[in-house]
């Protein structure tokens, strides 16, 4: 498949020709312009810390909604998934942005074509991002009088598997109100998990169980609803609230299976069950405020509860007799807080912009362990982090660099342990535009990972007859940093990206695993590190303007993890292509994608291997669309374990694939157009989750 990915895109680059070039008015912050490398070329703008992608009047007239239009930009790198509701870019994932404003998938589904402006992207964000790998941000325009509707239905026909959705928004002068609803459907979609482990005893003696799948099903199915008022005055006041309701129905799996046990002992009959429930609701207000001299005041508010029940069960029986040898339950009760709210200041000159901000993220969590005679703990995590960044323009060459410094806190109220760190977050990067088709930039990235709620927590959770988890409560918040080359290139029908990734987190946290009597116990630490290597080609071709394109990204990553008696390593390829023709109304549309594997502790981790072919026709405010998702691939996800306790390998196969859908969708819009609200700070308040142990 791999040759295939190579053959494809060689193929599109030499039949490429030539191509002219729309402009576009520079960015202006406050009136302030800041300095840029133009490229005259097909939709795209090469500015010193992004790529700015103009959408052609085609693309939007063949798009029904914001997550179309991202598919059929065919930005190089990255990957758009409507099916399964993800964007990526080189197996990494991609924060989204609306405005400059924190989004979901489901709100770039509620975004109208025709109000997008641009789509910018940046692949090394800066440290007001907060650790993010890339980010995709809409910029959008929104009706001064009238307003919109949009609705979209995506349903598989071969199984209880689909996404639903509908926004309304109205508008008067400077106010904006909105209401929107989403719903995901996967319920009891079959599935089946192919299982094999080695367990090794502390004697030198192993047991090899190999798991035959019996039957199995997932569940993910969730719903959202939300309330939104904006008020915009240009370059004056900006100020957005809104109020969020997320619903989890069961979101789980079900796996039974017959174990054979290399000892000759009779087979086992296994049933595993997870299932995690809860409502979430939230609220968001950010106020945005312009003096003289190009000064900003931004100001974002952040709050969220999650009130939430998270069971597991694992049974292991003698089939013929059916007497039960192990029976796990866990269940837990969460009720848990996250509030956080952030400042930032912005003066910008001509050719310069200085920025400077800190933010307060505090969670409160409460965990009650049913299974445990309602056994209550208590978590308190806080984060306090500041920032400043200055950019400068000098002719062909800009520069940004920053400093930021971030102070984690968390502790357990029952047993008063916890710990506190300091850490530094450095930020560079260099752009150079050597002419208006060629572009290089290097840029230095750093961030922190605080340790979660289940990396932590004390309380031990039996997972099986042999093994445990339990948190440790003196883990420590790791640091990253990645070093990052990109050039950008633009040809005649050809524009791409050639990139070099350098990544190391010299304290990273993982698993490790030790024997405690007859206890295998998996707990957490910060291990000696993760460093790798990337490489990848991303080239975007125009076979034929406005009717075929063709885009693929084309990788290879090396990479070694070091830890608690161990030194693993991993190289692999992966890549996707993604061809689409365009005439009449009609897209046609085929993708495949072979994800990255990913070393993380003593486990590599393989994400969705895909196909999938669609053919859609827009007709005046509705676009229709069947597709087979699969139809060519089978879907697999899993992981294979070096421990030497435990060696394991899982395949998780969706019985689905190949999964014919259709999706209907309609939009209409009324009322002049003007600039949106653009969310200049962002600060994150997600609530923690406890987490069952699971096999």
């Amino acid at each position: 498949m791999l040759k295939e990915i190579l053959v494809a895109t060689a193929t599109a680059v030499v039949c490429g020709n030539v191509s002219f070039a729309q402009n576009e008015p520079a960015d202006t912050i406050n009136g302030k312009e800041l300095g840029e490398i133009v490229v005259q070329a097909p939709k795209v703008i090469r500015k010193a810390d992004s790529d700015m992608f103009i959408p052609s009047k085609s693309a939007v007239e063949a798009s029904k909604n914001g997550m179309d239009l991202l598919r059929n930009l065919m930005i190089p790198t990255v990957t758009v998934n409507d099916v399964m509701g993800s964007i990526s870019s080189s197996g990494q994932s991609v924060q989204v942005r609306i405005n400059g404003r924190l989004a979901t998938v489901e709100q770039v589904r509620d975004l109208l074509p025709e109000t997008i402006k641009r789509v910018e992207w940046i692949d090394n964000p800066g440290l007001r991002y907060n650790g993010a790998n890339a980010v995709v941000n809409f910029i959008v325009a929104n009706p001064t009088l009238g307003g919109s509707l949009m609705a979209s239905a995506m349903p598989s026909l071969n199984s209880a598997f689909g996404n639903y959705g509908a926004s309304l928004k109205f508008n008067n002068g400077r106010s904006q109100w909105g209401v929107s609803a989403h719903g995901k459907l996967t319920n009891k979609v079959h599935s089946h998990r192919d299982y094999t482990e080695t367990f090794t005893f502390p004697d030198g003696e192993s047991l090899t169980r190999t798991e035959t799948p019996v039957d199995g099903y997932v569940d993910d199915t969730s719903g959202n609803l939300q309330v939104d008022y904006s008020y915009i005055k240009p370059d004056t006041t900006v100020f957005r609230v809104e109020l969020n309701g997320f619903k989890r129905w069961p979101e789980g799996a079900m796996y039974e299976g017959l174990l054979s046990l290399s000892n000759g002992e009779k087979d086992i009959h296994l049933r595993q069950y997870n299932r995690r429930t809860g409502f979430t609701p939230s609220l968001s207000a950010y106020l945005e405020q312009h003096f003289s001299h190009g000064q900003v005041l931004a100001v974002d508010f952040n709050a969220s509860l999650y009130d939430g029940h998270t069971v597991s069960s694992y049974t292991e029986r003698e089939p013929m007799s059916g007497n039960l040898l192990t029976d796990v339950n866990t269940s837990i009760k969460d009720c848990n807080q996250a509030y956080g709210i952030e400042a930032d200041y912005i003066k910008s000159w001509k050719y310069s912009k200085f920025t400077a901000g800190a933010s307060y993220t505090a969670n409160r969590n409460r965990s009650t362990y049913e299974n445990l005679g309602d056994e209550v703990f208590h978590q308190r995590q806080d984060k306090v982090y500041f920032f400043a960044e200055y950019f400068q323009r000098i002719r062909k060459v800009t520069l940004t660099a920053g400093l930021g410094a971030q102070y984690t806190s968390f502790r357990f109220r029952e047993t008063g342990e916890g710990n506190n760190t300091w850490n530094l977050r450095p930020q560079f990067t260099a752009t150079y535009g050597l002419s208006q088709s060629h572009q290089f930039r290097l840029g230095f990235s750093s961030w922190q990972s605080s340790p979660s709620l289940a990396e932590t927590n004390p309380v031990a959770q039996q997972t099986d007859g042999f093994q445990w988890t339990v948190g440790n409560q003196s883990l420590k918040t790791s640091s990253s940093y990645m070093l990052a080359f990109r050039y950008n290139f633009m040809l005649p029908r050809v524009m791409g990206s050639f990139g070099i990734r350098a990544f190391t987190s010299p304290d990273a946290i993982t698993p490790y695993l030790q024997w405690e009597g007859d206890r295998l116990v998996t707990s957490y630490e910060n291990s000696r590190g993760l460093q790798n290597l990337a490489f990848y080609l991303s080239p975007q071709v125009e076979v034929i303007p406005d009717w075929l394109m063709v885009s693929g990204t084309l990788q290879y990553k090396a990479e070694r993890m070091r830890g608690n008696g161990y030194r693993h390593y991993n190289h692999n390829w992966s890549g996707d292509v993604t061809a689409m023709a365009q005439h009449y109304g009609f897209t046609l549309l085929v993708q495949y994608r072979k994800e990255q594997s990913n070393l993380w502790g003593e486990k590599i981790s393989w994400g969705e291997t895909y196909s999938m072919v669609s053919l859609g026709y827009n007709l005046k405010n509705w676009e229709f669309t069947a597709g087979v998702f699969c139809p060519f691939t089978k879907y697999d996800q899993g992981s294979r374990s070096f421990n030497k306790y435990n060696a394991n390998e899982s395949h998780l196969r969706v019985d689905m694939a190949p999964m014919p859908f259709v999706s209907v969708s309609y939009n209409v819009q009324w009322g002049r157009q003007k600039r949106g609200a653009n969310k200049l700070v962002n600060v994150n308040a997600n609530v923690d989750t406890s987490t069952a142990a699971g096999r």
